[in-house]
């Protein structure tokens, strides 16, 4: 069952995620169009978010492995769905930054098409982890994402990035903000993660969702 709030990641959820990613987490496949998805064999939890928000980093720090996930300084390189296979029990999937307005028109368009048809469409997706940075302000094309979400009833789980370098008094106000937001869409978990890559703070209350979505 999906952890819904924060009451519910306790120590039990914490090594239950401690366990999942103790175990190996592997490249498998990489799609750049629908028909080159792999066959369903594992549940599925996407990463979705704006190009440069951290997901790259994220799962590099989720799984301890300092090159699971290529990082990039230029955003939007990130070209195709990307999967990794945790433990046998549930397959990490990375999709194509949004929102890049310098990506060529024609290559903007294919990232998108692909994102959203493989959320719509694919039976095996448990959710989706939504990474805003919480360094900036919401953007249309997140907002346009959420609405997406909600049309095709897909959960998701709001996980904000890079909160070692906003001040205390600042996070407090981004996480109510995106609270406030998550309570208004149907689709959203209503459990806003804080998380840094760097400090690894939020990392293991992160696992423990993942853990409740895993076979």
């Amino acid at each position: 069952m999906p952890i819904t709030t924060e009451e519910e990641i306790d120590a039990d959820a914490i090594e239950a995620g401690r366990l999942l990613f103790a175990g190996s987490c592997d490249f498998y496949h990489g799609a750049q169009r629908l028909d080159q998805l792999p066959p369903i064999s594992l549940p599925e939890v996407a990463f979705a978010g704006r190009s440069n928000v951290g997901k790259s980093s994220l799962l590099n720090a989720l799984t301890g492995r300092n090159a699971l996930a290529r990082v990039s300084s230029t955003p939007g390189r990130t070209k195709q769905l990307n999967f990794f296979n945790l433990s046998n029990r549930l397959a990490l999937v990375d999709m194509p930054g949004y929102g890049y307005a310098q990506a060529a028109k024609s290559v903007k368009e294919d990232w998108q098409g692909l994102m959203f048809a493989y959320l719509r469409g694919r039976p095996s997706l448990r959710g989706v982890m939504l990474l805003l940075d919480a360094r900036v302000e919401i953007k249309a094309s997140d907002e346009a994402v959420i609405e997406l979400f909600d049309r095709a009833a897909i959960l998701f789980q709001i996980v904000l990035t890079k909160i070692d370098q906003v001040k205390p008094a600042v996070l407090a106000r981004k996480r109510a903000e995106i609270d406030a937001l998550a309570r208004k869409h149907p689709a959203a978990l209503h459990l806003v993660l804080p998380t840094s890559s760097e400090t690894g703070a939020g990392i293991a209350e992160l696992r423990a969702v993942l853990a409740g979505l895993a076979a």
